[in-house]
């Protein structure tokens, strides 16, 4: 029996983490606020703490802080929201557009479609005409869009509304957290892991902030000087979809290149919109985000790309947006606790191989 207790052990492990991705999927609605309010105030919180040294209060600090991102959002929203609502609006159109330029890759989906409608016509036929088929009706595309808009914005108030609760009552968490421990030591664990997140994670989503803001404003300008129409939408786009690794560079370039081709004459012409963002994202994801971030933030390119896309089949885009700064904060708590090394010594990048030092001569 004592032989067993390892394999039992890994079994009620299985079992809880499979659990817990269960109920990480059906409490969405609930849990992503939470996470996306509390990870905004660990971006914040230094800020609010240097401020409070020079006699500003939490309270008015993180007021103004919270007012400031709200606006900026409701400034993004509303300036993507008109020409969304145009496209979505063109859609027909500019797909009829799309299709008339690129003949050749729709004659070939129009044959596979021609067969998969053929397969279905003689399906439907030998099928027994007294069988009543019922068809679900899906809701309308005006329905699931006022849906979503109602979603996004309760997400976005219960976020920033935790987020200012957490911002002002200060260091009253950290307080209570250190509390809970009885012994000294765990006490300093406890504090170094919670300014260890608190460090990596602000200091990840200010750089890239400022790196996505001015990837936004080259996107913006290339777009204006091969012509592209509203450049200033495109850099905003480009802002927004390059917080999600790896999917919002290849959603932009897709998008850029679908509206390129509606909007130039020559696919020629059309070519340099999209030659243009994949260049400037390219050297942005290539080289200037691994300069300005790579020092501090040690993490593999396999951990990264699995936890997006885990997150990402989780919850969307919500949860690959979310991906990073979760690992930014598991790598803290392994870094910081014993029995967690080896998987912080994986999520971690390759260490340097040192050279091995020349023998003496003698």
């Amino acid at each position: 029996m004592t032989d067993d207790l390892p394999a039992i052990r890994r079994t009620l492990g299985l079992i809880l983490l499979v659990l817990l991705v269960m109920g990480l999927y059906f409490a969405k609605d609930v849990i992503l606020p939470l996470l996306m309010g509390t990870l905004l105030a660990l971006t914040l919180s230094p800020l609010v703490r240097s401020l409070q040294r020079f006699g500003l209060a939490p309270v008015v600090t993180a007021t103004a802080l919270i007012a400031a991102v709200g606006i900026f959002l409701a400034g993004a929203a509303l300036l993507l929201s008109g020409p969304i609502s145009v496209w979505l609006d063109d859609a027909p159109r500019l797909g009829a557009e799309l299709r008339a330029k690129l003949q050749g890759f729709a004659a070939s989906l129009q044959i596979v479609q021609q067969a998969s409608k053929q397969v279905e016509d003689i399906t439907n036929g030998v099928a027994d005409p007294n069988v009543q088929r019922v068809a679900m009706e899906s809701p309308g595309l005006l329905t699931m869009a006022v849906s979503n808009v109602a979603s996004v914005l309760a997400t976005a108030v219960v976020t920033l509304v935790l987020a200012l609760f957490l911002l002002a009552s200060g260091d009253l968490f950290y307080v209570k957290l250190i509390d809970a421990f009885p012994r000294f030591g765990d006490k300093k664990r406890a504090l170094r892991i919670v300014y260890g997140i608190e460090r990596s994670v602000s200091r990840y989503l200010a750089v890239v902030t400022v790196i996505n803001a001015v990837l936004g404003v080259v996107v913006g300008l290339g777009m204006w000087a091969v012509g592209m129409p509203q450049p200033v939408v495109w850099a905003v786009m480009t802002f927004v979809v390059n917080f999600l690794p790896y999917i919002g560079p290849l959603f932009g370039a897709g998008l850029v290149t679908a509206v390129a081709i509606v909007s130039f004459d020559s696919l020629g012409q059309a070519a340099l919109a999209p030659i243009v963002y994949l260049t400037a994202t390219t050297i942005e994801g290539q080289f200037v985000t691994p300069v300005l971030l790579g020092r501090h933030l040690e993490l593999n390119t396999v951990s990264v790309f699995v936890t997006v896309v885990f997150w990402a089949w989780l919850w969307g885009i919500a949860g690959a947006l979310m991906a990073v700064p979760f690992l930014v904060c598991l790598k803290v708590i392994c870094d910081h606790v014993e029995a967690l090394g080896t998987l912080g010594n994986f999520l971690g990048a390759a260490a340097p191989v040192a050279e091995p030092a020349p023998a003496s001569q003698t």
